[in-house]
C-alpha cells in the first residue's frame, strides 16, 4: 500500500466547491497533500487546500496538465473534460471514479439507457436531441402532459429539471438535448450512498428520505434513517448495490430513488461523488461520507457506515429577494439548541436558492430531530446586507 500520509503523495481533485471543502477537512485529518483545479479563484476550497490551480474543468489542456501533477485523481463535480481523463488513464494515472463511468453518468440519456440495458428499474422515458423534436412529439400525440423534463447535461441543484404541465411550460423550455419521464406518483424520494474500493470491498449507508422544496426543486431536508418499512429499505439497498455492481464502480455513488405507491423502487439518477443526501453523516455516522470517499478512491479499508444517532440535514439556501454579501441571520439562536451544527460553505455572496450551507440536527429520537429541523428552518435566514 502506498504511503499517503505525511508524504510526497498528491491527491488531485477536480472541482473546488463546497463538496471539495468538506472533503478537505478529511484530507487535513489524514495529512494528505491535496491539489485542486477550479475555474473560480474565490471558490470555497481556494484558501484551504495545499495547491490551488485556476483552470476550466471542461478544458482538455487544463485538466490534462493538472492530472500530470498528481498521483491519484478524483472529482467533486462530474462535469469535467472526459477526453483528458481518458488520456491520463491511458498513460497510467489512477482515476476514480473511472472516466468510463463518468461518461455514462454525465448524460442523463446515457444513464437512463444504462438502467434499461441492465434491467435496473427506472421511470419510463424518451430522449430528444433538441426541443423542437419534443414539441413535435406533443403535436403528434406521442407525449402528453404532465411529464418531467430534464436537460441531458449540466443539471444541478434543481436546475435542468422541470415538471411540464401545459403548452406554455413546454414552449419555455431551453433548446437543449433532453429526456422526458413519466410523472411517477411516488410516496417517498429515497437515497442510498454506496462506497466501493478497488479491492471490491463495498458498504452502504442507511437509506435516507428526502423532502424537497416545491418551487426550487431542491432538497430541504434529508432524514436518516428513512421512515419506511424495513423491507422497502432492504429493496432500496439491493437496487443501489446492483447499480454499483453493474457499473463496476469505484468511489462513492449516491443513488437517488422513488418509492412508488405500491412500494416499487425506481432509480431516478446517480451522483458519482459525495452528495447532499450524505451530509448528515458528518455528525451522525461513525464514518462520514467524505472520509469514506477518500478511503474508497485510495483503496483503503472502508469505514463503518452505521449511524451513531438519528440525523437530519437542513439545506441553507439564499432567501428569495436577496442578492449580495451574505448574512446568516439568527444563527446564534440555532446554536443554542442541543444537537445542532451549522456548516457554512465559504460563499461570500448569496442569491435566491443558492446553496450556502447546511445544518445537521442529531437526536436519539428521529421525530424530535424532525421537529428541531423545522424550527431551525424557520429561524435561520440567509439574506444579504
Amino acid at each position: 500500500m502506498k504511503n499517503y500520509f505525511s508524504s510526497n503523495f498528491k491527491l488531485g481533485i477536480l472541482g473546488g466547491g463546497q463538496l471539495g471543502r468538506m472533503l478537505l477537512a478529511e484530507t487535513q485529518k489524514f495529512d494528505i497533500h491535496t491539489s485542486i483545479l477550479e475555474s473560480n479563484k474565490n471558490a470555497p476550497c481556494a484558501e484551504i487546500c495545499n495547491t490551488f490551480v485556476v483552470g476550466d474543468l471542461l478544458d482538455f489542456e487544463a485538466v490534462y496538465n493538472f492530472g500530470k501533477t498528481v498521483d491519484v485523481l478524483t472529482i467533486e463535480i462530474e462535469n469535467v473534460n472526459l477526453d483528458a481523463l481518458d488520456k491520463l488513464e491511458d498513460e497510467g494515472l489512477t482515476i476514480y471514479p473511472k472516466p468510463r463511468d463518468l461518461r455514462i453518468i454525465q448524460s442523463k440519456a446515457r444513464q437512463k439507457n444504462f438502467y434499461v440495458d441492465h434491467q435496473i428499474p427506472t421511470a419510463e422515458f424518451s430522449h430528444y436531441a433538441y426541443l423542437q423534436e419534443l414539441i413535435h412529439s406533443y403535436e403528434n400525440d406521442i407525449i402528453d402532459f404532465p411529464f418531467v423534463w430534464k436537460a441531458a447535461r449540466f443539471g444541478y441543484d434543481g436546475n435542468g429539471v422541470k415538471i411540464v404541465r401545459n403548452i406554455t411550460d413546454l414552449q419555455s423550455l431551453p433548446k437543449v438535448e433532453c429526456i422526458t419521464e413519466k410523472l411517477i406518483p411516488f410516496k417517498n424520494e429515497l437515497a442510498v450512498i454506496v462506497a466501493r474500493n478497488a479491492a471490491g470491498e463495498t458498504k452502504t449507508y442507511p437509506v435516507v428520505e428526502m423532502e424537497f422544496h416545491p418551487e426550487a426543486n431542491q432538497v430541504e431536508y434529508v432524514i436518516c434513517p428513512a421512515r419506511i418499512d424495513f423491507k422497502v429499505a432492504e429493496k432500496a439497498r439491493e437496487v443501489a448495490l446492483n447499480v454499483v455492481s453493474k457499473l463496476d464502480f469505484v468511489g462513492l455513488l449516491a443513488v437517488e430513488m422513488f418509492q412508488t405507491a405500491d412500494d416499487k423502487i425506481l432509480v431516478n439518477e446517480v451522483a458519482p461523488r459525495p452528495h447532499n443526501s450524505g451530509h448528515y453523516s458528518i455528525e451522525a455516522s461513525y464514518t462520514n461520507q467524505f472520509e469514506q470517499h477518500l478511503r474508497a478512491v485510495l483503496n483503503l479499508p472502508l469505514g463503518n457506515t452505521a449511524s451513531k444517532v438519528a440525523g437530519i440535514m437542513v439545506n441553507l439556501v439564499g432567501e428569495e429577494g436577496f442578492s449580495g454579501d451574505v448574512i446568516y441571520e439568527n444563527i446564534e439562536e440555532i446554536l443554542k439548541i442541543d444537537g445542532v451544527t451549522p456548516h457554512i460553505y465559504g460563499k461570500k455572496e448569496t442569491r435566491p436558492f443558492r446553496k450556502m450551507g447546511h445544518v445537521t440536527i442529531v437526536n436519539a429520537d428521529i421525530d424530535k430531530a424532525r421537529e428541531i429541523a423545522q424550527k431551525v428552518k424557520e429561524t435561520i435566514r440567509v439574506i444579504s446586507k
